[in-house]
């Protein structure tokens, strides 16, 4: 048995679902690191049971490669498993559990790769980056960004080991979600007509978020690297109404906006609230109280790194793959390219096909491809990039 599958095994065994703590694999981790002399710091959340952690080996005051990675997995409730999900099983080439794909897979690797390097000299440093409640939308590793952002050096360059089969993508779309809060005027429901219907509010501002969809379809950016070539509208929520004899006061719609990394999602939100406003202000002619007010409650940018970029220059080397692509999913290597401008490409084990279901798994070949590219990479870090 590989030490990266190993390694897998005990992360797998914890349950960091993203409601719940990650505090013991961090500290697991950790130990690993103190073990081999390796600096790091554990960077709690508010009451401490969910922490970030970052670690460095080699050289001080220069820049260096960063390997990123979340420690938190989605919930298995509803869904039907034939492997224990939080039991790292090995079948068939294939190692099964919770986050096996999505991503402990290569965070398992990331830790073989760092306490090896750690036992070597490095004339370029390398540093570990783990997060919680990345599943969240790429909630935790902010504290994490901050501290970097405050740091008197840098990492130069990341790698976010989402799966991509080991495929080198240099861009993903940003997430912005958006909840709509919709207030009407109650009334009987034989009144109706006098009374504003705050569920038929819901329903225009839906009519009108698909409309500007159709739009951006027909006349918005285009990148044909993606699968969807566009920046999409979703509405995934709906909620109001008390009873079907009493008319709907309040009503909320919840909708996200996935983002090409050169369209500005809040330029999306500014139309939307231009294409409603003559439906509110109709309503209001009954109601003064009427509105559809529209709040952002979470937001992660996309990622778009130059196929020029050192990043993409060196894992073509590590890994002799040549082509790029850019991926559906969101990571969190838009916000080290936003907010700390290190260039970021998404490279790891596995696919995301497999993220999210039963029975999730990653093969022993993709773990194997992934230690290949990391132990390439230290030797590039003992001799410097």
């Amino acid at each position: 048995m590989s030490a990266t599958t190993e390694i897998l095994k005990d992360l797998i065994g914890f349950a960091t679902v993203s409601r719940d703590p990650n505090r013991a694999l961090i500290d697991y981790v950790a130990a690993r690191l103190d073990a081999v002399g390796a600096d790091w710091q554990v960077i709690p959340d508010a009451d401490g049971g969910k922490a970030n952690l970052f670690a460095t080996t080699g050289p001080r005051g220069t820049g260096g490669v960063m390997l990123s990675g979340h420690t938190d997995v989605v919930p298995v409730d509803g869904q039907e498993w034939r492997m224990p999900p939080f039991t790292c099983t090995e079948a068939d080439g294939r190692l099964y559990g919770r986050g096996t794909a999505d991503m402990k897979g290569f965070v398992a690797a990331a830790i073989h790769a760092f306490e090896t390097a750690a036992s070597g000299d490095l004339a370029t440093p390398l540093h570990l980056a783990l997060s919680y409640d990345e599943e969240l939308g790429c909630l935790g590793v902010r504290s994490m960004i901050d501290m970097l952002a405050a740091a008197p050096v840098r990492p130069v360059m990341c790698i976010v080991g989402e799966p991509t089969e080991m495929g080198l993508a240099t861009g993903h779309k940003g997430k912005t979600v958006v909840h709509a809060d919709c207030t009407g005027m109650a009334a009987h429901s034989s009144l109706a007509p006098l009374a504003v219907n705050a569920v038929h509010l819901a329903c225009d501002l839906v009519t009108a978020v698909r409309r500007r969809q159709q739009d951006i379809v027909e006349n918005g950016q285009h990148d044909s690297a993606y699968n969807i070539p566009y920046s999409t509208l979703h509405v995934g929520r709906i909620e109001g109404g008390v009873q079907v004899n009493i008319v709907p006061q309040e009503a909320r719609v919840e909708f996200e906006i996935r983002n090409l990394a050169d369209d500005d999602p809040q330029a999306i939100i500014e139309a939307i609230r231009a294409d409603i406003a003559p439906v509110i202000a109709a309503a209001r002619k009954i109601s003064p109280a009427a509105d559809i007010s529209l709040t952002v409650v979470n937001s992660y940018p996309g990622l778009e790194t130059a196929l020029d970029a050192d990043v993409v220059k060196l894992l073509r080397d590590l890994t002799g793959v040549n082509a790029t692509c850019k991926v559906a999913f969101g990571t969190e290597g838009g916000l080290f390219a936003r907010d700390l401008g290190i260039p970021t490409i998404v490279c790891g084990p596995g696919s995301m096909d497999q993220g999210h279901k039963p029975d999730e798994f990653v093969t022993a070949a993709q773990l194997a491809l992934c230690d290949d590219m990391l132990a390439s990479l230290t030797s590039r870090l003992q001799a410097g990039l």
